[in-house]
């Protein structure tokens, strides 16, 4: 008999070793699978039918958004198609189901310029004013990570695993290991960022290279995305912005920007790092002031002469 736990178990050794999936995707596998094993109450892979696979769709769609039963059928959909491969089952019962989704489009959020503005001027000033040498330096921390996430619109687990030997200073650009274990190297056009970060590395040389990492906490280990959070809060307060900040509206912020000021949005997404252009389209949904202008200052009815 095989057993439904043993052949998830199998799958995911397969998924680690031979599809050399990284950590957080194995994670993800391993949760769906296991709420999967629990939720058909079968112990037997063979005992699985259609029925049963309805039920279970069913019973996530009741609990869950679109987008996360998207996910989930997809993570037991995958280990199906590994049991077919290796001939646990000779019929894959998918392949009698259809399923359809229709989610509903949430725009991504951004954070108004002139409010980025008001926020890294609030970090500059605390910096310049900082009493102590402990908070000189972690003022210009602060600065390096917003200055960085708003200049390249990298991830936050991007920024928070940036290694100290993929930052380049002297042609001004970062290596970043995104999604799939996928490089892309992102230029700094700014100056002023590439000044910031230069002070940076300069103050926290030791930290990072003993710890091999270019954004570090107190305790010489690599920044978390929860201390990056804590901080945007505590720069939001200070500064008196009346909007949750989050690390990821820097990123829908850079790439929003970019799109209005009329770049190509196949070069935003490899900016990004987004596997599909069909990702990066969402951001062509936010952008209706720019929609505004190009029918004020496109469209041919502007030269019209028919008022009497």
């Amino acid at each position: 008999m095989n057993t439904l736990n043993d052949c998830i178990d199998n799958y995911l050794f397969f998924c680690q070793y031979q599809k050399c999936l990284d950590s957080k995707t194995l994670k993800a596998y391993r949760i769906d699978l296991t709420q999967f094993a629990n939720m058909v109450l079968e112990t037997d892979i063979a005992n699985i039918t259609i029925t049963s696979l309805e039920h279970y769709i069913t019973s996530l769609h009741q609990k869950y958004k679109a987008k996360t039963v998207k996910r989930k059928i997809a993570s037991v959909k995958a280990f199906y198609h590994y049991l077919e491969y290796k001939d646990v089952i000779t019929a894959n019962p998918f392949n009698k189901l259809h399923i359809k989704f229709r989610e509903s489009i949430i725009l991504p959020k951004t954070i108004p310029l002139h409010t980025v503005e008001h926020f890294l001027r609030t970090i500059y000033q605390q910096y310049a004013n900082a009493p102590t040498p402990y908070q000189v330096k972690r003022a210009l921390r602060d600065i390096a990570i917003i200055e960085l996430l708003f200049a390249t619109g990298i991830r936050i687990s991007e920024l928070c695993t940036l290694k100290v030997g993929n930052v380049n200073l002297i042609e001004n650009n970062i290596l970043v290991h995104g999604k799939g274990r996928k490089e892309r190297r992102i230029q700094i056009g700014n100056d002023d960022v590439v000044k910031i970060l230069r002070q940076y590395k300069a103050i926290f040389h030791k930290n990072c290279t003993s710890s091999d990492f270019f954004f570090v906490s107190t305790e010489k280990k690599p920044i978390s995305d929860q201390a990056v959070r804590r901080m945007i809060k505590k720069y939001t307060v200070l500064a008196g912005i009346d909007l949750h900040i989050t690390p990821h509206m820097f990123r829908h912020t850079f790439a929003t920007s970019l799109l209005e000021s009329d770049v190509d949005i196949r070069y935003i997404q490899k900016l990004l790092g987004h596997s599909s252009i069909n990702i990066t389209e969402i951001y062509t949904h936010v952008t209706a002031a720019k929609q505004g202008e190009i029918l004020r200052n496109k469209h041919p009815r502007k030269d019209f002469k028919v008022n009497l």
